[in-house]
């Protein structure tokens, strides 16, 4: 027998293999093609560049990002706000092994995709973020969904979905969970929300007891579920399945105990209202030859203040730091544009006037003051003044940062614009900067070599994500240093996505800054 060279042998390996790649390539076209086609209402949208003569990763199909080293993989689909209107065939992505291990984002918020969340999505184990908020999905969530062990934010706020949750608690990386306005019901999963960012479950029909470490949330996180109980919510758990009919039915009717006490209660907090008025009136005759000091700025507000002012005066900031124009005053209290987040659900314009500061730091353009709320609630304001940009611009350029998820980018929670100035509120970092560690003014920790390394790395990850983002709206971060490097609660490294540079140079769309890395 005649035996075969093996250059001839290598050859045919090639083309085996090449042949196998063609083949994984087409059907992974093929899948994504019909993914477009189901969430069009059956019909294919040449608009999107999603055709069989093109390749997704190599002819930049529309809403579809690729590995940036091979170019082959596809990692994330971003098709947000593209008047999708089918169904969400997650057997066409996560039935195909190839898209079943390499996609980490999906991301289909604000459309009107239809129908059920299928259990298929369960096999696209390698998911991190699925955002489906603002659509109209309907039915049951599959309990496959806790099989997502690598999800990190999931989003299916704004829909009509029942029924009860999966125990999502499972998920061992999950830090937000947004499921407000849907119409689920059943008990919620016991969540342990002091590792969460954000979490919100309001208007929905869930029953029984909140979780109960609530960490940073509010009642403002659970409002509008009548059924639910616990002490964040000033309703006893213990309560709610008394007064029950021999036929199992709960009695609508209140004992004469309750009665009693929440008389009780009413004449306790009539003796206390009466107290605090008592008081005001008294301060305020106090006070009244300095109500001068406090009163809200004039147009002349830029307008040096003399220097003897005291210690104390110094260190904190009046109602008049955070004042508009009085031609603008009347507005002041619904002016505050506040943007999807449970952290700030509620507050006012007047909230921010009335809370103390201390002020942070001074800039180039504004000023940087830590505000305690009347809850207790920290937050980080950035007062701009003078920055040559209309309301709508600002307005619109504050929504498209916004959209653009990182976990490693803080977005400002909520914005006030006026001609003259304009305010950014953040949540406070408690943990400080990355200056305050590398120049060892933070006591009791460690900040090694491979630390320092970490940091660097989530940071770069953080503004080439930011850049790509928002490259086409000429948004970019142009002052880092480590004192803009914010420490969260979890001593992860994050960044504003504002910074002076943006503010002293605004520039036309897909103008990169001449400082961008």
């Amino acid at each position: 027998m005649k035996q075969i060279p093996i250059w001839v042998l290598f050859i045919s390996f090639c083309l085996l293999l090449h042949a196998t790649n063609s083949e994984v390539e087409e059907v992974v076209k093929r899948s994504l093609i019909n993914f477009l086609a189901k969430l069009n209402g059956g019909q294919p949208n040449p608009s999107f560049g999603w055709t069989n003569d093109t390749d997704p990763c190599k002819d930049n199909w529309k809403g579809v990002i690729c590995d940036r080293q091979t170019k082959t993989f596809v990692r994330r689909i971003y098709l947000s706000q593209t008047n999708l209107s089918g169904v969400f065939d997650a057997a066409s992505l996560c039935n195909v092994p190839p898209l079943a291990k390499s996609l980490i984002h999906i991301k289909l918020d604000q459309n009107s995709i239809v129908g059920e969340l299928p259990a298929e999505i369960s096999n696209c184990r390698n998911l991190v973020y699925l955002l489906l908020g603002r659509n109209r999905f309907h039915g049951n969530l599959p309990d496959a969904l806790a099989k997502l062990r690598a999800l990190q934010r999931l989003d299916i706020s704004d829909n009509e979905f029942s029924g009860n949750l999966p125990n999502l608690s499972q998920i061992p990386f999950l830090t937000t969970f947004l499921a407000q306005y849907n119409e689920l019901t059943g008990e919620l999963p016991s969540f342990d929300l002091s590792n969460f960012v954000r979490f919100n479950v309001s208007f929905n029909d869930f029953i029984g007891p909140i979780p109960v470490v609530t960490g940073q949330f509010t009642e403002s996180s659970f409002m509008d579920n009548p059924g639910l109980c616990g002490p964040l919510l000033k309703r006893d758990c213990y309560n709610q399945d008394d007064s029950t009919s021999e036929d199992g039915k709960k009695s609508k009717g209140v004992s004469k105990d309750e009665i009693l006490m929440y008389s009780g209660y009413g004449l306790l907090g009539l003796v206390f209202i009466s107290i605090i008025i008592y008081k005001l009136v008294k301060r305020n005759k106090i006070e009244e030859k300095d109500d001068s000091v406090n009163k809200v700025a004039s147009a002349d507000d830029d307008i040096e203040k003399p220097t003897a002012v005291s210690s104390d005066h110094k260190s904190a900031m009046s109602r008049s730091d955070l004042s508009v124009n009085s031609s603008e005053s009347a507005m002041a209290s619904t002016s505050l544009v506040i943007l999807t987040s449970p952290v700030v659900n509620g507050l006012r314009f007047d909230d921010l006037l009335r809370a103390p500061a201390e002020l942070l730091g001074r800039g180039k353009h504004g000023s940087l003051y830590k505000v305690i709320c009347e809850n207790g609630m920290f937050l980080a304001v950035k007062r701009i003044r003078n920055w040559a940009i209309s309301s709508s611009e600002f307005k619109q350029r504050m929504q498209k940062i916004y959209q653009a998820n990182h976990p490693n980018i803080l977005p400002a929670l909520a914005f006030y614009s006026s001609r003259q100035e304009k305010l950014l509120v953040y949540e406070y970092q408690q943990n400080g900067s990355l200056s305050r560690f590398l120049h060892g003014t933070q006591t009791g920790q460690t900040f090694d070599w491979m630390s320092r390394l970490s940091v660097a790395a989530t940071i770069a990850e953080a503004l080439a994500f930011m850049h790509q983002e928002l490259q086409p709206d000429g948004i970019a971060h142009g002052n880092l240093k480590s004192s803009n490097i914010l420490l969260n609660k979890n001593m992860e490294p994050c960044i504003r996505a504002i910074d002076d540079c943006w503010i002293s140079s605004p520039r036309p769309k897909g103008q990169a800054h001449e400082n961008s890395p």
